[in-house]
């Protein structure tokens, strides 16, 4: 059996390769028979495919395959392919044998529909998109204008429409269009190049603590979708740092979670913030610690639940921040203490990351007052690990790094000891009557009440006070028979219990469902439109009444 000093020999920096697939490649050299990627028998189910593992072993055998494949079809660098391949295995095989060639892949969310796909098409200029044989047909006719080939993962290949400047794949060369989530405007795509993905892998088996990762046979489950930088950056080249294993579900299953967490053997979980609610509303189980996790990582887990989970479920929620463009090149997470749970505290930056909390005058804040957060790396490459730049759009690219620091968007603040904590995003801020209002703590504390399901709050003019707060609230019960001024007056009165006066609903309007992304995050730019469109609307409740200051 090889040592762990054999092994942190063995497999050496992350960053110390050309690309990701010669660094899977070492891994795979030193590991061969260990386990690179699980399938759940539920995933397997769903997907219709055979569960099981497969070892690196194997999996390298599968990529030479693909690898020769696209090679002979005269693909290589220069070229760009789409892969809407949902979180099956054969995503990642067509990842590593399209990244030994120098091919970038556009991960294609498999939700997207005809105009969004005919957007990212065109925008990103593939010119080979590996899809299920489920959605062939609707990929090709909203591509049909840019002349797209479109094939299953099993296909013969075409020939490439364009002769490969190269068969190779450097450090600095393009290996992934990821594109945002477009919660506001047309998404933007983010080139990430292959020192993008082998810092992710450098950081994540480097940082210690709570978050320490072992060369003994890491096991981790995630059911994030790897059309996203967590997936496929963080916990994709995390697990090929240590030779350790990937389980990826379909989605997340609430009913099922912890039992897929048991029969995965899981020691790393993945988290967003709407998974530790959903799992804190089960009935206590005697079996809730019955598992092999030592640690979460995640971000936005709602204050009030984040110590009560730790403490039923005895799994340390560890909270990160970070952005699809910053990747790890700016992460900061709370693996060393004091974690400050329960504060939205995702830790003090490493000496490596540079942090500015600005102002709207651009003066620097003081200790606990919210900014924007601007970051970059020290020394003197301020953007190693991060993007590479928004594709055809340098004014963007620009803008964001403007003055030399990359502008999160996202508003934080710092604590007396040095620590961040998470405010809210730039523009979901209210303001209101001077007072900044964040929506996700409104949104978080209304989530509490009893009669609500899903709640997205957002920001209405308001002639007095410049912005009120404005909810919309889909009710746990019947739609039709829950929207009554009654419980939108009970809703308020609960959250001025709760939450300064200010805070609380000045308008309400009861709906069937929320605009969500893929990751069930509010689609903001949505968001904004539907209350534009609600306001107007007689079902609409005014509650500016009911915000009274408290008597004290």
């Amino acid at each position: 059996m090889t040592s762990k000093t054999e092994t942190s020999v063995t497999l050496r920096d992350p960053a110390g390769f050309a690309n990701v697939y010669s660094f899977f490649a070492a891994t795979a050299q030193a590991f061969p028979d260990r386990p690179f990627f699980n399938v759940l028998s539920e995933t397997a189910g769903i997907y219709g495919i055979s569960p099981g593992e497969i070892s690196y072993g194997e999996a390298t055998g599968l990529i030479e395959s693909l690898f020769v494949a696209y090679r002979h079809a005269g693909y290589g660098k220069g070229h760009r392919v789409g892969l809407l391949l949902e979180n099956r295995p054969s995503f990642l095989m067509h990842w590593l044998a399209l990244n030994r060639l120098g091919v970038s892949i556009v991960p294609i969310n498999p939700d997207l529909r005809a105009a969004e796909l005919a957007y990212l098409v065109g925008h990103s200029e593939m010119c080979l998109a590996v899809v299920l044989a489920a959605r062939q047909r609707d990929v090709a006719k909203a591509s049909a204008e840019f002349g797209l080939q479109v094939v299953g993962p099993d296909d013969k290949l075409p020939r490439a429409p364009e002769p490969a400047s190269s068969l190779d794949s450097g450090f600095n060369d393009e290996a992934a269009l990821l594109y945002t989530s477009g919660t506001t405007g047309l998404p933007k795509g983010c080139v990430l190049n292959n020192s993008y993905f082998l810092n992710c892998g450098h950081w994540y088996r480097s940082i210690g603590g709570h978050c320490a990762l072992t060369f003994e046979g890491e096991r981790m489950i995630t059911p994030l979708p790897l059309f996203h930088m967590n997936a496929l950056s963080c916990s994709t080249m995390g697990m090929i740092a240590v030779g350790g294993c990937l389980t990826v579900l379909d989605r997340f299953h609430p009913r099922s979670w912890w039992d897929s967490v048991r029969q995965s053997k899981a020691t790393v979980m993945h988290y967003l913030g709407v998974m530790p609610a959903m799992l804190m509303s089960a009935e206590a189980d005697d079996d809730d610690k019955t598992h092999s996790l030592r640690f979460g990582f995640g971000a936005g887990v709602e204050e009030r639940l984040h110590a009560p989970f730790e403490e039923r479920f005895g799994v340390p929620l560890i909270e990160a921040w970070a952005m699809t463009e910053t990747g790890n090149g700016a992460v900061v997470a709370a693996a060393q203490d004091p974690r400050h749970i329960g504060t939205r505290c995702f830790g003090r930056p490493q000496e490596e990351i540079a942090v500015r909390i600005e102002l709207d005058d651009g003066s620097e804040a003081s200790s606990d007052e919210p900014g924007e957060l601007l970051v970059r790396r020290s020394g003197e490459k301020p953007r190693y690990g991060f993007f590479d730049r928004y594709l055809k759009d340098p004014v963007a690219t620009d803008e964001a790094w403007r003055d030399g620091w990359f502008h999160t968007g996202d508003i934080v603040k710092r604590n007396s000891d040095g620590t961040l904590s998470f405010v809210d995003r730039k523009k979901n801020v209210i303001r209101r009557s001077g007072e900044n209002i964040a929506a996700i703590e409104v949104e978080g504390v209304l989530l509490r009440h009893p009669q609500v399901a899903a709640v997205a709050v957002a920001a209405t003019p308001d002639e007095v006070r410049g912005d009120e707060v404005f909810v919309c609230v889909v009710p746990t019960e019947d739609f039709e028979r829950t929207q009554s001024q009654e419980l939108a007056e009970d809703i308020t009165r609960w959250s001025l219990e709760q939450l300064a006066y200010y805070k609380a609903p000045g308008y309400l309007a009861f709906v069937e469902s929320l605009p969500l992304t893929s990751t069930n995050k509010v689609q903001r730019g949505e968001l904004k439109t539907l209350v534009e469109t609600l306001r107007a609307h007689d079902d609409t409740l005014d509650l500016r009444h009911l915000k009274k200051r408290a008597v004290a």
